[in-house]
């Protein structure tokens, strides 16, 4: 470690060869050390009142051209955060996180890891301005740093005023997020001790429902409102239990998507939208708690099972299909809707004796029954498919595809 004596003669010495700087490495390299200095050399915490002069100093030094001197203000950096400092040094550090260098990027990580330490909420306090305020590369690092690395601190840097301060925090953030930075904050915040009681997935549970906008009316044909709904589904669903319901999302669904599930517009190329939605609703209603309007909203999931359980083509005199033909039926949508239609039905047991008309009863058997008939030829066409396939022949795309 040079001592201040030998950072003035070896400064003298690049002073004095100008033109002939180049020949003098050994001297420069003394410097390059000095940054990391010793007692002696680092008067910071002596000279308070000059605080905001040695940080812009040592801010000069972390964007300066040579590659060294940078990583090595970078790892001081955290040296200076101290008092009103340290929310400055976190703002400063989440900025650097856009570094492409992946030293560097490694050392701004480490030295936010090491100021999290001496003040969580201070350093909370920079990540979130930056996240709220500052660049798209900043933010999005931000957020990832904050999703990856706030499992690997201790419990007692987390304690419960931090994770609080976090929840309140992330909320700011969540008023304007995309799909993908709503999905990492939930990561973030289950993660949290606080959050894990059957109170705290509450908490959750209605801050993904106003993301999900249940208070609004779903324009079908917006691919984004499609999309956000059910990322906002897909993060519920886990938070679900016997303690914490899934009335007010189920409700939604049945008064507001099924009668325009037909006319969703799909978020992405590939994904059968309504089969999302009702795959959905049928996770969600097993912890379906009393629902206000049970009745209508049974009739609505009756209904849609209906269309999804066509009748049996008119017979010619013979009684014969004329074509000859296995039902075309889409068994995936039905066993969703039979799955929600059963759990929300158990809440009224009657209600396809009393609430249900006769000739809607009777047409209900008549698909019932042709649905089975296909069902059984689905069985048939599937075991001829298989037979005689073992091992990696039954994992093709032609067998996956049956």
């Amino acid at each position: 470690m040079p001592s201040v004596e030998e950072l003035y003669r070896n400064y003298g010495i690049l002073a004095d060869a100008k033109d002939d700087v180049s020949q003098h490495k050994a001297a420069y390299q003394v410097i390059l050390d000095g940054v990391k200095g010793g007692a002696k050399e680092k008067f910071f915490k002596h000279f308070p009142d000059l605080s905001d002069a040695a940080l812009n100093a040592q801010l000069d030094l972390c964007e300066d051209e040579d590659v060294s001197i940078r990583r090595q203000a970078i790892k001081e950096l955290s040296q200076f955060a101290t008092g009103e400092n340290l929310p400055r040094v976190a703002d400063i550090l989440t900025q650097l996180l856009q570094s492409d260098d992946s030293a560097e990027f490694n050392l701004v990580n480490n030295a936010l890891l090491s100021i999290f330490k001496m003040d969580a909420k201070g350093t909370l306090g920079g990540l979130f301005s930056q996240i709220l305020q500052g660049e798209d590369i900043v933010r999005e690092r931000a957020i990832k740093f904050l999703s990856s690395k706030l499992k690997t601190l201790p419990e007692d840097v987390l304690t419960k005023d931090v994770e609080d301060f976090i929840f309140s925090e992330s909320k700011k953030v969540l008023y304007d997020v995309t799909g993908e930075e709503f999905v990492l904050f939930m990561k973030i915040l289950s993660s949290l001790k606080n959050l894990q009681t059957v109170s705290g997935r509450q908490q959750l549970v209605d801050l993904v429902s106003e993301q999900a906008g249940l208070h609004q009316t779903l324009n079908p044909a917006d691919p984004d409102s499609v999309d956000r709904l059910l990322q906002c589904m897909r993060q519920a669903v886990p938070l679900f239990s016997k303690n914490v319901h899934s009335t007010k999302f189920v409700t939604y669904f049945c008064e507001h998507v099924l009668p325009i599930l037909s006319t969703l517009t799909s978020p992405a190329e590939g994904i059968d939208v309504q089969l999302e939605v009702l795959k959905l609703l049928a996770e969600m209603s097993s912890f379906c708690g009393d629902m206000d309007k049970l009745e209508s909203n049974l009739n609505k999931l009756f209904d849609k099972l209906l269309e999804y359980m066509p009748l049996p083509p008119e017979e010619v005199e013979n009684g014969e299909n004329p074509a000859n033909e296995e039902p075309k039926l889409q068994f995936s949508y039905v066993e969703c809707l039979l799955f929600s239609f059963h759990q929300l039905g158990r809440k009224m047991p009657d209600f396809l004796i009393d609430k249900v008309d006769a000739d809607k009863l009777k047409d209900f058997k008549i698909r019932l029954q042709y649905f089975a008939r296909g069902l059984q030829g689905y069985i048939r066409q599937l075991r001829l498919a298989l037979q005689g396939k073992t091992g990696d022949s039954l994992k093709t795309e032609e067998v996956k595809n049956i």
